[in-house]
């Protein structure tokens, strides 16, 4: 039987850097080449596959269609060979990763699913991080977080995980004391329950109700998220919270007031150093994040 021609393995590698890292510069210091050099390497890529993999202009290097298909057809493949090495290795050791999540994040969205990270790469474990301030700490405390964020420093490796609408969400007893019909006077005798890091929900969701001038009876400040829901559900106040998270709770006690749909300054991003995508705990946990879509 014949034996099939391999693709030139360092191309390979010069064409994977640069699309993890988002930059071909960035690509050349890591494998330690000249952008020239780097760039020679994915021109003999091109010619092997016979198809334009980027678009070149001036010092930048975007996927065309035809290289985002072919790196969405090579990379499983890669994975596949790195895990049969490694399950055929006498010297591998555990691969760590140091997380930063937020705690409802976590508990909803991302532990009923990490059991098929589990099983896809069994040497991976995850230092799980729940501190304040995650952005911050990314690439000294933390090597990746899961944040929820009007936008991530643009100095990070940022993939947005969705987009949100916020909701006023609170018991049952209160949705009947405030009515459907929605007004100041009404609002001005409640609670309203808002996290300590998105005030600008609360805003938008006035803003979309024409209720900018409203100003309730008052307002209790929270850093969970989780607390917010439990204290809405025992009739402790209005919490402003994303639609996500009022689904997910499928907690019967709760309902929403309103129906007008009111965008989210706020979404939940993973964030971590572009650099850091070379770590194959990180490259292998934010692989699978943005497959999954949690």
């Amino acid at each position: 039987m014949p034996s099939r021609r391999l693709p030139p393995l360092r191309a390979l590698e010069a064409f994977m850097r640069t699309v993890r890292l988002g930059s071909a510069r960035a690509a050349a210091e890591e494998i330690g080449l000249s952008p020239s050099a780097l760039s020679r390497r994915i021109t003999n890529l091109e010619e092997f596959v016979g198809k334009k993999l980027f678009t070149r202009a001036r010092q930048s290097m975007q996927l065309t269609d035809e290289g985002q298909a072919f790196y969405e057809a090579v990379n499983p493949h890669l994975e596949s060979l790195a895990r049969a090495v490694e399950s055929q290795s006498d010297n591998v050791s555990l691969l760590r990763l140091r997380l930063g999540v937020l705690p409802m994040f976590g508990s909803q969205r991302l532990f009923p699913r990490l059991g098929e990270l589990r099983k896809r790469h069994p040497l991976l474990h995850i230092d799980i991080d729940t501190a304040p301030h995650l952005e911050d700490r990314v690439g000294d405390t933390l090597d990746a977080a899961i944040i929820l964020s009007r936008g991530p420093d643009t100095n990070l490796h940022a993939v947005r995980l969705d987009h949100n609408l916020v909701h006023a969400l609170c018991s049952k007893e209160i949705a009947q004391i405030v009515g459907e019909d929605i007004t100041a006077e009404r609002l001005a005798k409640q609670t309203f329950l808002i996290h300590n890091e998105l005030p600008e929900s609360f805003r938008a969701w006035k803003q979309a109700y024409r209720l900018e001038d409203m100003e309730p009876a008052a307002i209790d400040h929270y850093d969970s998220g989780q607390l917010m829901l439990e204290a809405a559900a025992q009739g402790l106040g209005i919490a402003i919270m994303h639609d996500d998270h009022l689904r997910r709770a499928a907690d019967s006690r709760l309902t929403n007031l309103g129906s007008l749909t009111v965008e989210s300054p706020y979404s939940y991003w993973f964030v971590c150093k572009p650099t850091a995508l070379e770590a194959r705990p990180v490259r292998l946990f934010h692989d699978w994040l943005v497959r999954a879509a949690l």
